[in-house]
């Protein structure tokens, strides 16, 4: 059997034993340990390639990371900081046209920068969000769809998981991969906000509702109140980060204390809710790392196949180019993205493919940058759009449907594909803070 029928094969059974209901890593795992063993007829030299993958993928220092900026997340989450951000945002756009979802975009994306996480985006802004524009007569798909949508901001805008688990399997640094997701996650924020101002202009029957004409305006001591905590986070974080002053792991302790320190000084922290979160961290933590291990043996696996040598053979006969390399791989990376969830398919597509795209000399921070938000679409496309699940399981509302959420986050999941591709046309965009 070849390479190429070996990785088709791995791929297949992977899906098929997650389908199945066994634990992502676990099928990863389990793919990978029992193909080397067929393989090369060597039990022994599995158990050591398994060991040789525990022992260089979460023991490196880098991964402390993960503990670090979860909790920061789940802390600033618990704290209520969403819903501060959430009402400035509000106040600011509350007599434009669709102004509520604008909102939802903007607050997102800052939510996201100190969460990184699209699903406390999601779960989040469902209670803070969809209520309020259902009260001023929002389409229920787009009020839905707008916080489907805007929650994806979590994964790219640091600090983000997918990113550091991006950065395990390319190797790259985790700090470079957070500063190059910062343009691109401000992009796709401002693409989704106009592209609410052109619908709410062009077909304003889409979104529904009216401006918010008798809402109170907010106070300059209040909006200050409400925002100067997050924006110092931020500041601290990332600031810490592209000033070299701070590593990331650094950044992520000084996140960690921050967020804890401001909660509590605001009297939004019981002993209740920090218990909640360590133990939250704790779970995240160890899902995280058991998918880097997972993927760190599945690497090994191929590269003993000898799949990247044949793949690399097979673009110099056919002599394809970088766009078709491209088209093929965003082309798999969406169907894919109806299938698995995110961290899958970094784990399964990225291996088979940056053998392909390093030769060409292409940045691999740029390449990470395309993976996430190509894999990002999949959270709002059925059957398997995590988000979309999230949204309609917090909600619990029988006037929203699940359809109802997956056709509202479809309009959204175009911008992201017209994003996507402005990435991939130019490259500058993910690597300009780095140069």
């Amino acid at each position: 059997m070849g390479p190429l029928e070996i990785g088709a094969i791995s791929v297949i059974a992977i899906v098929f034993l997650i389908y199945l209901g066994l634990y992502i890593p676990i099928a990863l795992g389990v793919v990978s340990f029992v193909s080397i063993w067929l393989m090369r007829d060597n039990f022994d030299l599995a158990m050591n390639l398994l060991k040789i993958a525990i022992s260089d993928s979460v023991m490196e220092y880098t991964f402390a990371t993960v503990p670090l900026f979860t909790f920061m997340g789940l802390i600033v989450s618990k704290a209520g900081m969403g819903n501060d951000i959430y009402d400035v945002m509000n106040a600011t756009f509350q007599r434009v046209k669709g102004g509520i979802g604008m909102a939802t975009v903007g607050a997102n994306a800052v939510f996201a920068a100190v969460t990184g996480s699209s699903i406390a985006s999601a779960s989040v802004f469902s209670t803070v969000a969809v209520p309020q524009m259902l009260r001023y007569g929002y389409n229920p798909r787009f009020a839905v769809g707008v916080v489907a949508g805007s929650s994806v901001l979590g994964m790219i805008i640091p600090p983000s998981a997918m990113l550091i688990i991006y950065s395990f399997v390319a190797e790259q640094s985790v700090g470079d991969m957070f500063l190059a997701g910062v343009v691109p996650g401000l992009i796709l924020a401002v693409a989704y906000v106009v592209a609410i101002a052109a619908v709410g202009h062009f077909a304003p029957s889409m979104i529904g509702g009216e401006p918010m004409e008798d809402t109170a305006r907010m106070s300059f001591k209040e909006l200050l109140s409400k925002t100067l905590p997050l924006v110092f986070l931020v500041m601290v974080v990332l600031g810490g980060i592209y000033t070299g002053w701070l590593t990331p792991v650094e950044a992520g302790a000084a996140g960690a204390f921050l967020g804890l320190f401001i909660a509590v000084v605001r009297r939004r922290m019981t002993l209740k809710t920090f218990w909640e979160a360590l133990l939250e961290t704790g779970h995240i933590t160890a899902a995280i790392l058991f998918l880097i291990t997972a993927a760190s043996i599945y690497s090994r696996m191929l590269g003993l196949a000898g799949l990247p040598n044949m793949l690399g053979d097979i673009i110099a006969q056919n002599q394809l180019s970088f766009t078709a390399i491209m088209v093929i791989y965003v082309g798999l990376m969406l169907f894919l993205g109806t299938l698995l969830d995110t961290a899958s398919i970094i784990l399964i597509v990225v291996p088979l493919f940056l053998p392909l795209i390093e030769p060409m000399g292409l940045s691999l921070v740029w390449f990470g940058i395309v993976t996430v938000v190509g894999a990002e679409i999949g959270l709002l496309t059925p059957p398997l759009g995590i988000s979309c699940f999230v949204i309609k399981s917090t909600l619990n509302d029988p006037r929203i449907s699940l359809k109802d959420v997956f056709l509202g986050a479809l309009p959204f999941a175009m911008v992201m594909l017209c994003v996507l591709i402005l990435l991939i046309r130019y490259p500058q965009l993910s690597t300009a803070i780095l140069n």
